[in-house]
């Protein structure tokens, strides 16, 4: 039978009575004894949230959470962590650093619970949704010394984007700024940091960040470019490409630098030599110069220093 909650660690009825929303909505709980019991039962159930307290039989709670997250058909379902007030301060950090969604201490407003779980329930349909688009990032760490990067995104969603940075980000929250494909205007956001993400390769790292604010013309187009409606296309027959270089068996794409106040930004692309043409490469790296003639080199140089291959053609 499916459930669209699956429990554990704490009891499914008092949740309920905390929760009035999961009985007007006709939500379906469902109690597990165990962790254990949890991951063998949890794919079958097609639940789409697990909720943890800390009176686990068989398992510490961040040790319950890592499990979830590190199972393969388990890995996508949302996790809410659920603190008793008399436990020990650091662990809804101990949760989230696991990879639980959330982590709330008792005694919480009723509004506050059932906005997360309204939430988390809502976050395997997201991740389904989620599309691939690769476009240019500058971003700013919400931060005392705020540190500015350059970086792309892999894929996107009405509430989140897999992130690929040149530099290593705590979970923080950033300032986003993103040129995506066929839109005339920056995309702003401001984002959280939930995860790390292993599937972005070389030369960056990869994040997933959940958007926390996006204001409302950038929800429009971020709206629009996930369910496929038409945006003012921005991209001409040259493909925006400055020069193209081959080195080894890739083409590399350098694209016409883009103005960012005191400075210049120029996205590198790259696709396999014997299947290469126009516009189909896919992202590299970004780099930074002063002027439009520097970073023209700049990235010419990060392309002979790191590009696959020997030599120039």
């Amino acid at each position: 039978m499916p459930y669209d909650l699956l429990v554990a660690g704490l009891d499914g009825r008092s949740l309920l009575l905390e929760a009035p929303l999961l009985n007007r909505e006709g939500r379906l709980v469902e109690q597990r004894a165990s962790v254990r019991q949890v991951l063998e039962t949890l794919p079958a159930s097609g639940a789409r949230l697990v909720v943890l307290g800390s009176q686990l039989p068989d398992l510490p709670l961040a040790e319950a959470v890592r499990r979830i997250r590190n199972h393969d058909a388990t890995r996508h379902v949302s996790i809410l962590a659920l603190i008793p007030a008399g436990e020990p301060a650091g662990i809804e950090d101990e949760a989230i650093a696991a990879g639980a969604n959330a982590a709330l201490r008792r005694p919480l407003e009723r509004e506050d619970l059932e906005s997360w779980i309204a939430k988390l329930l809502a976050v395997p349909v997201r991740v389904q949704v989620r599309i691939p688009v690769q476009g240019q990032v500058v971003g700013t760490q919400r931060a005392t010394d705020p540190v500015h990067f350059y970086g792309l995104t892999r894929n996107l969603s009405v509430n989140g984007v897999l992130l690929a940075s040149p530099i290593r980000l705590p979970q923080t929250d950033l300032d986003l700024e993103m040129q995506l494909p066929g839109v005339a205007v920056r995309v702003q956001a401001l984002g959280r940091v939930v995860r790390e993400a292993e599937e972005v390769d070389w030369p960056y790292l990869g994040y997933g960040v959940e958007f926390l604010f996006v204001p409302p013309e950038s929800a429009e187009i971020i709206q629009g470019l996930v369910v496929g409606a038409v945006v003012t296309p921005t991209s001409s027959p040259s493909y925006l490409i400055h020069s193209t270089v081959r080195r080894g068996e890739f083409v590399y794409e350098i694209l016409l630098p883009v103005q960012r106040h005191a400075s210049w930004l120029a996205e590198i692309r790259r696709g396999p030599r014997d299947h290469w043409r126009p516009g189909v490469s896919g992202p590299f790296y970004v780099v930074e110069g002063a002027t439009r003639e520097a970073v023209l080199r700049e990235a010419r140089e990060f392309v002979m220093r790191h590009g696959e291959g020997v030599g120039l053609e």
